[in-house]
């Protein structure tokens, strides 16, 4: 990590009574006319690449997900219910009208949202949340809607996680599509028991892959053994938060929480298990063993994991041109940490890994916008920030 005095500077302002406005700037190029300098006084320096931060919006509460429809329109998730409209980088003070009720209990709420592949043909939107379904429980849900201006029509649940449980951790809840249109989303162990994870059973503690339009593919792993639920991509999942598809090398990635440390990295693969909670590199909260084994045959071990944790949240790749330096690099929200860690990818291995933005808040998402620019929104500070390429 690399702390430069114009990191601390922008640190400073980020957090003090003022929040720094890095604004890009938009000069046109010509021989004329050359392109207007960019102004550095605030820009930081990261092992790799000088960026400016520009800070987009300040009054989020905890923003979770976040996704971009044909026309450039940027969606926004807010935990308790709410989906924000962003329009040119500007929060147009609507909101979109109509969605279901959310769980708020715990983690609980209004989670991740993603547009189809192919929205400018069929106009469906993804979301994923924490649907009450008794007083006490509620499962994970995933849910497609269209926009009737700003409301929420043709309203369709696809699937949920089975069974409802109550108490309100670990709902996991990120949703990708891959190249031939299928759908993963993730969906966590419940916390209690975490040996849900390794029960086939049950949807807790799995990546699980649907159609679009929540039909079973044929050819999922456990599709034909008994009792198993037939949605199951892989498992032994803890609270899989990050989730996160590879276009260029057809490979799905995905982060999760440990307990106290073993937060993790993972490539995951169709029927695998990814091990939790009979390996790990955590301990429980109070301190003491949770399992006396990091590894076991039959089991994956992460590509990278963190001791202590990090609180991994959302993750993305870079695939941005204007990212040269970062390109194929895999960030990752720190919540607990407060931080971007940017892993050092060399195809599928990790690295070294740097920590970048440190105290911008408890970063919940990263994502690369369809213009190949990265966005971050954070928790506690409230905040979505752009980051800006210089050199």
């Amino acid at each position: 990590m690399i702390l430069s005095k114009s990191f601390t500077q922008i640190s400073a302002l980020a957090f003090g009574t003022a929040l720094l406005f890095a604004c890009e700037q938009k000069a046109t190029v010509s021989e004329e006319a050359p392109a207007e300098p960019i102004d550095e006084t605030y820009a930081v320096q990261s092992e790799k690449l000088l960026f400016n931060v520009d800070t987009l919006y300040t009054e989020f509460e905890n923003p979770w997900g976040m996704t971009w429809l044909s026309d450039g329109t940027m969606l926004v998730t807010e935990k308790r219910g709410e989906i924000l409209v962003f329009k040119n980088d500007q929060f147009t003070g609507e909101k979109i009208q109509g969605l279901p009720e959310v769980s708020t209990k715990g983690q609980g709420g209004l989670l991740d949202i993603q547009a189809h592949p192919n929205y400018g043909e069929n106009g469906w939107i993804y979301i994923s949340y924490a649907k009450p379904v008794t007083e006490e429980e509620s499962s994970t849900a995933i849910m497609r809607f269209r926009l009737d201006g700003y409301n929420a029509v043709d309203q369709e649940e696809l699937t949920q996680s089975q069974p409802a449980t109550k108490g309100g951790n670990h709902y996991g809840s990120r949703i990708v599509f891959d190249n031939d249109g299928y759908l993963f989303y993730s969906s966590g162990d419940r916390f209690n028991p975490a040996m849900n994870a390794q029960e086939l059973t049950n949807s807790h503690g799995k990546i699980h892959r649907i159609h679009d339009d929540g039909r079973i593919p044929e050819d999922n792993p456990f599709v034909d053994s008994p009792g198993a639920i037939p949605t199951i991509w892989s498992y032994g999942s803890r609270n899989p938060q990050g989730l996160y598809f590879d276009k260029e090398n057809n490979r799905l990635w995905e982060s999760e929480h440990g307990p106290m440390g073993g937060d993790e990295l993972n490539l995951i693969e169709k029927g695998k298990n990814y091990g939790w909670p009979v390996i790990s590199y955590g301990k429980n909260y109070d301190g003491t063993t949770l399992t006396e084994i990091t590894e076991k045959e039959g089991m994956e071990q992460p590509v990278t994991y963190y001791v202590p944790s990090i609180a991994t949240a959302g993750i993305t790749m870079v695939t941005s041109d204007k990212y040269p330096a970062w390109k194929g690099d895999i960030l990752i929200g720190a919540l607990a940490k407060m931080h971007i860690n940017r892993v050092d990818m060399d195809g599928d291995k990790a690295l070294s890994q740097e920590i970048m933005l440190q105290d911008i808040g408890r970063v919940r998402q990263v994502k690369e916008s369809p213009d190949g620019y990265l966005y971050a929104v954070t928790e506690g500070t409230g905040l979505m920030v752009k980051i800006i390429p210089i050199r």
